[in-house]
């Protein structure tokens, strides 16, 4: 049976589900951060972007945990990108977040349009690696273009690339490069939670094998989703304020799905993307100042 812990390829254990706080007001991310602890959780994935990494950090110091029981994950966003500027993007997160290490940083988008940029901003990533101050770096969103691109022009593999996976939309292509460069995928929307919010035809939640499979179980169609993405060997991070919710999605070590049911939730694949196209994320459109700690 899968493990709740993965393996970086730098050697660092990563816990499989993680909490994410995307779109997680400021106001209710410090309570759904000190409820995920309490449950179980020991992974919190934010990024600067997000508005919240203060009340994560919050959430962190309320839990009482010692830092080394608790991985945070956060993200540089475009507006920092650049080696120097991309450098002080790890001060004022780290200073948000109450922490002198970050488990994880990676950069939030490729950039294309001003890929070298993102180029420098990894080049920081690779010095605060080096320097002790993170202790996995990577990236999020990159296509097969960016990632061989990044692959070609950089000295250290990114440990992950976060993308929008889950059973409407599995990126296959890019999750076998992933596989052939031992990056890790990490699943965002993992429970499809962008086919509801995004107003879709369809939704994850009410797909008829997914609950089929859910009954056989007693589950919900969401801990269906999470237990594939860890019997596939993902790490996914769902997200929720709601207590209830927040616990289910942990409770997803204690059952396993067939070949034949992992193969069927394979087939649900409709290549339709839910979330913006990494191409279209440029400074003109998305730039956002991120305030300093």
């Amino acid at each position: 049976m899968p493990t709740s812990t993965l393996s970086l390829n730098n050697g660092v254990s990563i816990p499989a589900i993680g909490l994410g706080v995307f779109q997680t007001p400021p106001d209710v991310t410090t309570a759904a951060v000190t409820e995920a602890l309490r449950v179980g959780y020991r992974h919190i994935d934010t990024a600067a972007a997000y508005g919240n990494e203060r009340e994560v950090g919050e959430g962190l110091r309320r839990a009482g945990l010692a830092r080394d029981e608790v991985f945070v994950e956060t993200k540089v966003w475009i507006t920092d990108y650049g080696y120097d500027a991309t450098l002080h993007a790890f001060d004022k997160s780290a200073g948000k977040l109450g922490v002198d290490q970050l488990d994880l940083l990676i950069l939030h988008q490729p950039l294309p349009s001003a890929f070298d940029r993102t180029l420098e901003a990894y080049r920081a990533l690779e010095k605060l690696l080096a320097d002790g101050r993170v202790r996995a770096i990577g990236v999020s969103n990159f296509m097969p273009e960016h990632l061989e691109r990044l692959l070609a022009e950089s000295s250290v593999v990114p440990a992950v690339n976060q993308i929008e996976l889950h059973p409407y939309f599995q990126q296959k292509a890019l999750q076998k490069l992933h596989a052939d460069h031992d990056i890790l995928t990490q699943a965002w929307s993992p429970i499809g939670g962008i086919t509801s919010y995004r107003g879709g035809e369809k939704r994850t939640f009410d797909d008829p094998t997914l609950l089929d499979i859910a009954d056989r179980y007693g589950k919900s169609a969401a801990q269906v989703m999470l237990r594939w993405h860890l019997q596939e060997g993902r790490s996914a991070i769902p997200k929720s304020t709601k207590p209830a919710r927040i616990a289910e999605n942990f409770d997803v070590f204690g059952f396993e799905l067939s070949a034949d049911e992992l193969a069927a939730i394979d087939a649900l694949d409709t290549g339709v993307r839910g979330g913006p196209e990494p191409d279209s994320i440029t400074l003109e459109g998305y730039s956002i100042d991120i305030p300093e700690a």
